[in-house]
């Protein structure tokens, strides 16, 4: 049986005691990144007194390889014995390797399990409090301006909440893009989850961009962006009129009606973002 197995985000009491009984007993773990593996592994035996004298061996699957090493795995290493495979920490498969692997065990006939456990994703958007059964997921934006801003976009359009991943190096930017084009729009945000220092942020896209700019932003962070709500007679917002496919000095101008940025300023982000010729 292969086991897929979440690990914890932070704290290591989140392990569950099935995962725990496996990573201490099987022969073979397949993981991420084979340092991280070795360490989770001995934090847990010296937290939870597990003295095994079991010899494992650890073979890495991770983005960079994941297709060829899902490929020259051994089907008779998963028909003999117990494995698992183990991302870096959270839900294999999630914004992590692994579905390489599910497709392998599928297509040798390996049966397979996949187990419950930590995962950034379900936490933020639990502890953001917005309401909602659906919900869009994300995980992180592209690294390139252009690129992120019209991701961006499409999803302060969506009428259910959506979760993002960031990392240290642009949460900050994050933060203020989304202020830029969403100002008042509702978002939670959470850094270093289930960890010491843990903290959470709540309120407007432009209250949380201010704010971040005095706090230490080292950490891992997940952001939960409020769906757009849409009622009748509701006002228009920014984001009803940035896609609109209307000539830059049109929308500078009604950008300009409803905020407090003048005609210029929205001309000039419009044609920077859009990289559009500027209309004589």
């Amino acid at each position: 049986m292969l086991y897929f197995i979440p690990t914890p985000i932070g704290n290591l009491e989140d392990i569950t005691i099935r995962s725990l009984r496996l990573l201490m007993s099987v022969p073979l773990i397949i993981c991420e990144d084979t340092r991280v593996a070795k360490k989770l592994i001995k934090l847990l035996k010296e937290r939870y007194g597990k003295s095994e004298n079991i010899e494992q061996r650890f073979i890495p699957l991770h983005s960079h390889n994941e297709q060829e090493a899902a490929q020259n795995l051994n089907v008779e290493d998963f028909l003999t014995a117990d494995v698992v495979y183990i991302s870096d920490a959270g839900m294999p498969c999630i914004s992590d390797p692994g579905a390489a692997l599910v497709q392998f065990a599928q297509q040798n006939g390996i049966a397979y399990e996949v187990l419950p456990g930590a995962n950034a994703l379900l936490l933020a958007l639990a502890a953001s409090g917005f309401e909602g059964t659906s919900f869009y997921f994300h995980g992180f934006l592209p690294h390139k301006k252009e690129a992120r801003v019209e991701e961006l976009r499409k999803i302060l359009l969506l009428e259910f909440n959506a979760v993002l991943y960031e990392s240290t190096h642009r949460i900050l930017q994050l933060s203020s893009e989304i202020a830029e084009l969403a100002p008042q729009r509702v978002i939670y945000i959470i850094k270093e989850a289930t960890k010491m220092y843990e903290t959470h942020y709540k309120g407007s896209a432009l209250e949380l961009a201010e704010k971040l700019k005095t706090v230490n932003l080292n950490g891992e962070w997940v952001v939960v962006i409020k769906g757009k709500r849409q009622k009748v007679g509701e006002y228009l917002h920014e984001e009803d009129i940035l896609p609109l496919p209307l000539p830059p000095k049109q929308k500078a101008k009604l950008l300009a009606k409803m905020t407090g940025k003048s005609v210029k300023e929205w001309y000039d982000i419009l044609i920077k973002d859009n990289k559009t010729p500027k209309e004589s």
